[in-house]
């Protein structure tokens, strides 16, 4: 091509970008004109009214302050509901990977409520370490459940959490040897197809064990029974991030599949009721729990968040009244800062008390009534670390369950986002294209890896405290810093307990 024609051609190229940048700046204004007109006469927003187009930038640095917030601003112990350092580490554990920190702590120890353990200086060998021992619940059951699994899966319907995340739930815990709790939607085939133990929670609208109206089938219960790997019931009361609120489901994740395991309508917000209708007062309770377990022949208890504590020692004595066999089997208490896929921010930010408060009233008050060995007492609420878990032990936990932590295993980066079917890791939409990222096999050994170490890690506690496995941890074995900054044993903090053996 001779030069000339080359300067032509060039010309006309450039002519054409030019007439397509006019163009385009022109559709630009257009659309600059229509938004500005749109604003100015718009009645619902203050700020686009008095500052048309350039007031929508507000909503938008709103929306990605919170992201920037996260990955560049707080500080490693800064964020809530879980900070930077609290995911890393269940980060690592779920891939296995080296879980150590060089240099010295970021922790802040003179911060008040800070739990300190205190190490013995004769700590347990490893030769001397041995396993948690394992522990039966509801002894006096047609199917007793004997267990040696410390840390478990605590409640996530399905509805609330994706097919693969159910999926890779399923098959960790079989892998790991936990339980699984299937939270109040019922029990999916993705629940039993890893095969692993499984605990069937019946929420306020009885999910998956009800008959057209709403009201608990028999029938159904003994289905559910039926399943070899369903261990046992829970009766939801309430859950920490919304005492005397029901569960809600959006209707944008109320598929036919699972309205069909709900026995509820396509498309329709699931909203349970703030409580069970046929609960109304103790007597009601325990009638409800021992119903449950003799339908089905295995071991029954509930779940709550401690608010009005008082109730406890109701209770208990309705259980004394009625004979000991009649007690429920285990208890799940709860923490106000538990988790949950959509609440009302009143309940989510100031209803109920946390496991730090709630949970060393349940024990004391099982120690008082001479329940505490009949009652098993399973922790709940925040315990995503070996140090959330070993201060539960401390305090009387037999058991730990945990849902976050192990949303945490299969990925989720805390994007908030659990109420809007846009969660960007698969674990809480049903959006397909956002669940691809999620990949069952791979997460299912996270999430065992998680568990494993995590029970690992709260024994390196208790060995460092002197004791050969972490259930004979006790409240002498942590301390927590008071207001003067200095800190106390919990034992002084809480001293209503059984007899103890000796401090190291």
């Amino acid at each position: 091509m001779e030069v000339g024609h080359v300067s032509a051609f060039l010309l006309s190229t450039l002519e054409v970008l030019a007439a397509v940048f006019v163009f385009g700046c022109g559709l630009g204004i257009i659309a600059v004109a229509i938004i500005y007109v749109i604003d100015r006469n718009q009645t619902a927003h203050a700020v686009r009214r008095n500052y048309p187009v350039i007031g929508r930038f507000r909503y938008l640095f709103e929306h990605i302050g919170e992201f920037f917030r996260q990955y560049f601003f707080a500080m490693d112990r800064e964020e809530l509901p879980f900070n930077r350092a609290q995911r890393s580490w269940c980060y690592r554990a779920a891939k296995n990977v080296d879980n150590t920190t060089a240099f010295g702590s970021t922790r802040d120890l003179r911060v008040n409520g800070s739990v300190i353990f205190v190490n013995c200086p004769y700590p347990t060998l490893s030769e001397d370490a041995v396993e948690p021992e394992p522990m039966t619940i509801g002894p006096t059951c047609a199917k007793p459940y004997r267990t040696d699994s410390l840390v478990n899966i605590s409640g996530m319907s399905y509805g609330a959490i994706s097919r693969p995340a159910v999926l890779a739930l399923s098959n960790g815990a079989q892998i790991a040897g936990c339980w699984m709790n299937t939270g109040e939607g019922g029990l999916s085939d993705y629940h039993l197809e890893g095969g692993g133990d499984i605990v069937f929670q019946i929420g306020t609208a009885k999910n998956g064990v009800r008959d057209l109206d709403g009201k608990l089938s028999d029938d159904k219960l003994r289905d559910v029974a039926a399943f070899e790997q369903v261990r046992m019931f829970e009766i939801k009361l309430s859950q920490g991030a919304k005492p005397g609120k029901g569960g809600i489901l959006p209707g944008a994740k109320v598929s036919e599949e699972i309205a069909r395991i709900r026995n509820i309508r396509v498309g329709e917000d699931a909203i349970s009721p703030n409580r069970h209708p046929d609960i109304n007062c103790n007597e009601d309770l325990l009638d409800m729990v021992n119903h449950v377990r003799n339908v089905t022949g295995k071991p029954t208890g509930f779940k709550c968040v401690i608010g009005a504590y008082g109730w406890l020692d109701e209770v208990f004595e309705e259980v004394h009244r009625r004979g000991i066999d009649c007690a429920p089997d285990f208890i799940t208490v709860d923490s106000a800062d538990g988790g949950t896929g959509a609440a009302p921010l009143p309940l989510i930010d100031d209803m109920g008390l946390p496991l730090r408060e709630s949970l060393p009233l349940l024990v004391d008050s099982l120690v008082r009534h001479g329940l505490r060995d009949r009652i098993k007492v399973i922790a709940s609420g925040k315990l995503v670390t070996p140090a959330d878990v070993a201060w539960a032990l401390c305090v009387g936990a037999d058991f730990v369950v945990s849902a976050r932590g192990f949303m945490f295993a299969l990925g989720c980066i805390q994007a908030l986002q659990c109420n809007r079917n846009t969660c960007p890791t698969g674990i809480t939409t049903h959006d397909v294209k956002l669940q691809r990222g999620l990949v069952p096999e791979d997460k299912a050994v996270r999430v065992a890896s998680y568990c494993k170490n995590l029970n690992h890690e709260v024994g390196i506690i208790a060995h460092s405290c002197g004791v050969p496995e972490p259930r004979r941890l006790k409240r002498f074995h942590a301390r927590i810093v008071a207001d003067n900054g200095k800190s106390i044993p919990l034992n002084e903090l809480y001293p209503d307990q059984t007899p103890r053996e000796v401090a190291c």
